[in-house]
């Protein structure tokens, strides 16, 4: 909370800048993430005891009673919301907007009118009455000392004096109320508590000479727009001791939700479950064994079956199920990291199929082909919606960049593109909806190629690897997006890792000794939060 003589800052950045603010924010965490969690990783495989907070609770099923689901839910906004704050730097609340024709902005509205009706006609009467305007002073009175600080105490004297409601109400008894003075001082009051950007507001109410009514309701709309400033600059103010104790605060607090609701890691089982078969598949086949009992398959390591598990994170299908658990705190962030990989994909493979159809055309125009590139990503963004026609989009791309290479190739007085070639570019583009598109698949693959070579690579939190070969052309879009991914999952290693634990535990060495646990993780390479063999 401000002093007196603070005045807390603005918090006008929108939200569009989450994806660079979400990498500044977790960036801190990395270096933490890549050294303390292996040697917990160690031990935490190595050893059936635990805190509290370092497994999740193996309770046995129960009803769940309303309370349980009250008290869940209130954990998981209040994990939500501190999750959101630490990760983003630019995170900030808005006044609510009511949608214009809804019934709640009607009936808001009608109660509004008939309440300034009635405060009018009372001013308006001779003599006039107080009894509305009186209720206002005092919910002002209480707004106003509830900017202060607990120690603000000459400031909190002087409002209390000013706006003495049994004053107030002895001189309304008499007719001697002095409204005009009490909404001066108010105003000029808040003039010394409110943020620079309110600055504005508060010389309008000064020098508009309105009726008294219009004069209250403007004191009411800045105030809330005060109130809103105060949170704000509370929430700013909290960030560095919530980014200090985040970790643990988000464990426990999801720890509080898995004690009253034991099937809340059931997704983030089935998630992981599902990367242990994957995994699985591409361990290379076991020495023959003597136990006829034994799998074929070496046993993958933790890092292995998570790393695959993130990756599957940025090709969720949501109709095929929830997001695990243990993700939805960046349910957002994630999503628009899948739709902005989409649309990567897609201009990659439409400026793949330009080099190889018509590369003479652009080659040694790079602003020609980061014209087109733009230009792509344009008229493709949006492809993630359902009602998106990619086909039509396509065939918009490859008539716009023909458009662009025949006038890049008058200005050179070259001809332009025979009309054979230019329908030819025209299906090779269309054919990318293709599942099986050659050129499509390509990029796919090497993609996800890239995302293994960011989640395995100690320094990728930093400086991101290079693309590989055939996505240099979005080069710079992947390695930003690669920063943020990285990021996001090494912080969600830090706060989910013991759930992890435990649920490898029981997926991949149930049947293994302790002795062999530890053989295989002090073997293990250090290069990630959890060894990996």
């Amino acid at each position: 909370m401000p002093l007196n003589n603070e005045r807390p800052t603005s918090m006008s950045t929108v939200s569009s800048e989450d994806q660079s603010s979400d990498t500044e924010s977790l960036e801190r965490c990395n270096s933490l993430t890549l050294s303390s969690d292996v040697d917990y990783s160690r031990q935490s495989f190595t050893s059936d005891s635990s805190s509290k907070h370092n497994s999740p609770s193996c309770s046995p099923p129960k009803t769940l009673t309303l309370d349980d689901v009250v008290a869940s839910a209130r954990d998981l906004s209040n994990l939500s919301l501190a999750h959101e704050i630490v990760v983003n730097r630019n995170f900030h609340l808005e006044p609510p907007e009511i949608p214009q024709n809804s019934l709640e902005k009607r009936v808001k509205d009608m109660v509004h009118k008939a309440f300034w009706d009635c405060l009018e006609s009372e001013l308006n009467d001779d003599p006039p009455e107080y009894d509305y305007a009186i209720k206002l002073l005092e919910e002002i009175r209480d707004i106003l000392i509830s900017f202060l600080n607990p120690g603000a105490n000459r400031m909190r004297t002087q409002i209390m004096e000013v706006l003495d409601m049994d004053l107030i109400r002895q001189q309304a008894d008499n007719n001697a109320v002095d409204i005009q003075g009490l909404v001066s001082y108010i105003i000029n009051t808040m003039g010394k508590f409110c943020a620079p950007v309110r600055d504005d507001e508060i010389k309008q109410l000064k020098e508009n000479s309105w009726d008294i009514v219009t004069v209250f309701k403007e004191i009411f709309r800045v105030l809330d727009l005060m109130k809103m400033d105060m949170v704000n600059f509370t929430i700013q103010n909290l960030r560095p001791d919530l980014q200090r104790q985040s970790v643990e605060y988000e464990r426990a607090k999801f720890q509080s939700i898995l004690e009253r609701t034991p099937n809340a890691l059931d997704h983030t089982t089935e998630w992981i479950k599902e990367s242990v078969e994957e995994a699985t598949h591409l361990m290379p086949p076991m020495e023959k064994s003597s136990d006829p009992g034994q799998s074929s398959k070496s046993l993958p390591g933790p890092t292995l079956v998570l790393n695959i598990a993130y990756r599957r994170l940025l090709t969720w299908d949501e109709s095929k199920g929830p997001l695990p658990e243990t993700v939805m705190t960046d349910e957002g962030r994630l999503q628009e990291m899948q739709r902005s990989l989409q649309l990567y994909q897609a201009v990659a493979s439409v400026l793949l199929i330009v080099y190889s159809s018509i590369g003479g055309a652009v080659s040694g125009l790079p602003a020609l082909v980061e014209r087109l590139k733009k230009m792509t990503a344009v008229l493709l963004d949006g492809m993630h919606s359902v009602d998106f026609n990619l086909t039509e989009a396509l065939g918009n791309v490859s008539a716009q960049i023909c458009c662009e290479v025949n006038k890049s190739l008058a200005e050179r007085n070259f001809p332009a593109l025979p009309a054979e070639l230019q329908a030819t570019l025209k299906g090779q583009i269309c054919d990318i909806t293709q599942g099986n598109n050659p050129i499509r698949t390509l990029v796919e693959t090497r993609v996800q190629m890239y995302f293994k070579v960011v989640l395995t690579s100690t320094i990728s939190h930093r400086t991101p690897p290079p693309v590989p070969p055939g996505l240099g052309l979005i080069q710079p879009e992947l390695m930003a997006l690669g920063l943020s991914f990285v990021n996001l999952v090494n912080y969600n290693k830090q706060v989910y890792s013991p759930f992890y634990v435990s649920i490898l535990k029981n997926l991949l060495f149930i049947n293994t000794t302790g002795e062999t646990l530890q053989n295989e993780n002090i073997q293990g390479s250090p290069t990630s939060p959890l060894e990996s063999k």
